[in-house]
């Protein structure tokens, strides 16, 4: 296996420099759309052995409009097989509206259960919130309601198959729902993680490890070489600021996805309120449209959480927060004193986190929390570096005095679990997507150091830039049925059906297939009338000086007949017509072309001299008869075959090229085996259809 990169600076790839032909359906091409050296709007396109698969289909948040968009235009939608979403998040999900009725994907589409459900509402508060034009608006909530009826779901752990694409998902941790998909084209196996985490939390499970290890591992790297603090010294760090800043009077914003993070900080905060009974006079705020739906979505999918959840469960509902109302606008807030508010977008960039934010933003005694991972053009990004002034949603620009406190409860996995998990892993290929440049370029050089012993490829592609990687690609058929009861010796030929399903061989038993597979074997038998008034014995003398075997029928005809080749039965039917009968199959079909060519060339009229001009067209017209007869006859046995030059055929097998000479049944070919097949047919079709020289 080799690999090489391409794109984004017009390079070339690196050939595999090998004595073997790397053949076009053995590259395997990674290029990605979005998330590549960037956080946002994450789209991998992959493309193998003619199979085309989407991961993805995100947005980015700091952009509006079409920038915001993977780079679609450079790809074909119409040849993408299948479009695997990994978790709700706008950035891996909220350009998949676009995609399925903007542009010409005919594909299908697959995402966990909860996933689904989480999508519809996530995308229809995006439409409602985005501050945009209605002419740079990507698509409506009509768009999304179309999209919901495309999109199909997978359990984990579940196997589908399409169009030859096997694949299935592992549980991601990260939010609710959240997978990583494993994909298997012809043996190859790539496993795309999407934003995963190996932390059990309070609400989710850890992350799986896959049993297999893949080819190809695409994983995010979105903390570089960063490092967690221990879970239980962040919720101390978070609920330490929050109690200090109420106790002296002031307001905590703290701005979150409306779903993800947002339930888990609603959690730590709820029993640390039960904890405290001084702080039950001080209202906490969940600040979305979608509050009450994202509830009732998440008590519906407990027992997709973590034990702690379940059982918790059992007793009440852990999602029924004693001290938590939701708040749908600001129109409805009381600001009067101390609050605690979490709302959405956790980028600041518009909604109600901006509004309060910008309403809070010049008073010292409030506090801005930031939960998680915050994208590069966000303002949220921005007041972390505690600048001295911000601009307002009005254009007007204020103090920026409030207290800005960095506190990630990003369920991405930092540096200890992404080596681990590559550790346990041990993909020969590491592709880094999802992550800063910097960031990622840091990840890059520890895991090259990580691996130096193990010879792993690490690439850190950017948007639009293509890895290509090549795969021997070996091709075995297994014998199932009764064909696999006996081992066969060494040189017995195993003789069956040939069946490829996707990119899997079997050789089963003719009397098997309808075990093994949706086919069927049955017997056609085909029946040809060809006009005829000369005598038979012409025919039956003609076919003898051809064929081996012409022999009549067991029992005694009633009618001039003969079985050529016991094959092909030819029999008299009146003073003007003969007919040949046989049952259809390779062999059969040739065998009876032939006859029909012979016997079309044999003249009743017996023995005559033509005018040398007369005799020369004859002959031409002979001579294009018997090719287009061969033309035919090879075109049934292989398949592809086309006119090439200085009147030569061109047959292709399976990548292979043969050079075919009609006129002798020389053939040029370098695999020997499709030489030998190809020059024996054609020189059995040409014993056949050349005409026999009339006598003088």
């Amino acid at each position: 296996m080799a690999s090489a990169v391409t794109g984004g600076g017009g390079g070339t790839a690196q050939k595999r420099r090998e004595s073997t032909v790397t053949r076009e359906g053995d590259q395997l091409v990674i290029t990605p759309l979005g998330a590549g050296n960037e956080v946002g709007r994450s789209c991998v396109h992959m493309t193998y052995r003619g199979k085309t698969i989407l991961f993805d289909c995100g947005i980015h948040p700091a952009y509006s409009g079409m920038a915001a968009l993977p780079y679609f235009d450079e790809i074909d939608p119409s040849t993408v097989d299948v479009l695997l979403i990994t978790h709700f998040h706008l950035d891996h999900a909220a350009s998949l509206p676009y995609f399925l009725e903007k542009t010409t994907f005919r594909g299908r589409v697959f995402m966990t259960h909860a996933t689904k459900a989480i999508y519809k509402l996530l995308l229809s508060d995006y439409v409602k919130v985005s501050k945009v034009s209605v002419e740079d608006m990507l698509y409506d909530e009509q768009d999304i309601l179309r999209s919901m009826d495309r999109i199909e779901v997978i359990d984990f752990h579940q196997t589908l198959e399409v169009n030859g694409i096997r694949f299935w998902c592992y549980t991601a941790g990260h939010v609710l729902g959240a997978a990583m998909f494993m994909v298997d084209i012809a043996g190859v196996r790539v496993l795309y993680t999407g934003d995963y985490s190996r932390e059990e939390d309070r609400h989710l499970r850890a992350a799986e490890i896959p049993q297999f290890s893949p080819d190809i591992c695409i994983i995010e790297s979105t903390y570089g070489v960063q490092l967690h603090q221990p879970r239980l010294v962040r919720e101390k760090r978070f609920t330490d600021v929050i109690h200090k800043t109420i106790a002296e009077g002031g307001r905590v914003l703290i701005p979150a996805f409306a779903l993800g993070r947002a339930q888990e900080l609603l959690l730590i905060l709820d029993e640390y309120w039960a904890r405290n009974p001084e702080l039950h006079n001080i209202p906490i705020y969940y600040a979305s449209p979608l509050a009450k739906r994202c509830m009732a979505v998440y008590q519906t999918y407990i027992n997709s959480m973590n034990e702690r959840i379940r059982n918790q469960f059992a007793n009440s509902n852990p999602f029924d927060f004693k001290h938590i109302s939701p708040l749908k606008s600001i129109e409805n807030f009381d600001d009067v004193g101390p609050s605690v508010v979490m709302a959405s977008p956790s980028g600041l960039q518009s909604g109600l986190s901006r509004q309060l934010f910008d309403k809070w933003c010049a008073d010292k005694r409030n506090a801005c929390v930031i939960p998680g991972y915050v994208v590069e053009g966000t303002l949220a990004k921005t007041i972390i570096t505690e600048p001295k002034e911000v601009t307002l949603m009005n254009g007007l620009t204020a103090p920026l005095n409030m207290q800005v406190h960095y506190i990630s409860f990003s369920a991405h996995a930092d540096f200890a679990q992404t080596s681990t998990f590559l550790k346990e892993l041990m993909p020969p290929n590491i592709i880094l997507v999802h992550g800063e440049a910097n960031e990622m370029g840091r990840l890059k050089q520890k895991l090259i150091t990580q691996f130096s012993d193990k010879n792993t490829k690490i690439i850190t592609p950017k948007n639009c830039q293509s890895v290509e990687m090549y795969f021997s690609s070996e091709k075995m058929a297994k014998t199932i049925g009764r064909l696999a009861e006996k081992t066969p010796d060494v040189g017995e030929t195993v003789s069956g059906l040939l069946v490829k399903k996707g990119f899997t061989y079997q050789i089963m038993a003719p009397e098997d297939l309808h075990i093994f597979s949706q086919l069927s074997t049955a017997n056609i038998i085909q029946r040809v009338s060809i006009p005829y008034s000369g005598a038979f014995g012409v025919i039956k003398h003609r076919l003898k000086q051809i064929y081996e075997s012409v022999e009549p029928p067991p029992e005694e005809p009633d009618v001039p007949t003969v079985i050529v080749h016991k094959l092909v039965t030819v029999r008299q039917e009146s003073e003007n017509h003969v007919s040949l009968q046989w049952s259809s199959d390779p062999v059969s079909d040739m065998v009876s072309d032939s006859v029909v060519a012979l016997i079309l060339n044999i003249s009743r009229e017996g023995p005559k001299v033509m005018p040398v001009a007369e005799a020369n067209k004859t002959e031409e017209e002979n001579e294009k008869t018997v090719q287009k007869v061969v033309y035919s006859l090879l075109v049934s046995l292989f398949g592809n075959v086309k006119a090439g030059e200085a009147g030569r055929l061109i047959v292709t097998v399976d990548g292979d090229t043969a050079k075919v000479d009609w006129k002798n049944g020389e053939v040029e070919c370098e695999n020997e085996s499709l030489k030998d097949r190809i020059q024996m047919a054609c020189r059995r079709i040409l014993s056949a259809a050349r005409p026999i020289p009339l006598s003088a």
